[in-house]
């Protein structure tokens, strides 16, 4: 008999399946990243397209994207009926547009490190790391020239407050 993904599985199984905790799906599900019923005996069961979804947050945790990202891109997938193909190659496109703005980040934040500290010179002129006289206080905590989108980045060598 071929399994169906409106099939239902204990929790004991989606568990065994997904190697995920007790109290973590108590917490996904909290957070509304999954969804459980009541079946007989008030038992917690789970429709088998949950387990996609638990699939997803695992990938999610291993490329630290944030829990809250993962509920952003499962609000447009139903709760009530396996999702299909198409919303599937939807949440798809979603990611892959996050991701892609991830990796550029990262190039962008390993340019800057490498062309910076690797050189060894921390010239004034510059880099992006250096903050004479705390002159970027205003601005926000932390790094904030490399934390600013690339359009707002100055260009190398253009000193600006």
């Amino acid at each position: 008999m071929r399994a169906s993904p409106e099939d239902h599985l204990t929790i004991g199984e989606i568990i065994r399946r997904t190697g995920v905790s007790a109290s973590a799906l108590h917490f996904y599900e909290r957070k509304g990243l999954i969804f459980s019923e009541r079946g007989s005996g008030n038992q917690r069961i789970f429709s088998r397209h949950m387990l996609r979804r638990i699939s997803l947050i695992i990938v999610a945790k291993r490329l630290n994207i944030p829990l809250s990202d993962v509920a952003d891109v499962f609000t447009t997938l139903p709760t009530d009926r396996a999702p299909t193909h198409r919303d599937w190659q939807r949440v798809s496109r979603m990611w892959k547009k996050q991701l892609e703005e991830r990796r550029r980040a990262i190039e962008d934040l390993e340019r800057e490190l490498t062309g910076c500290i690797g050189c060894g010179c921390l010239s004034m002129k510059a880099c992006l790391l250096l903050n004479p006289d705390d002159a970027l206080e205003g601005r926000g905590p932390g790094p904030v020239r490399l934390q600013e989108p690339r359009a707002a980045m100055p260009r190398r060598g253009v000193r600006t407050p």
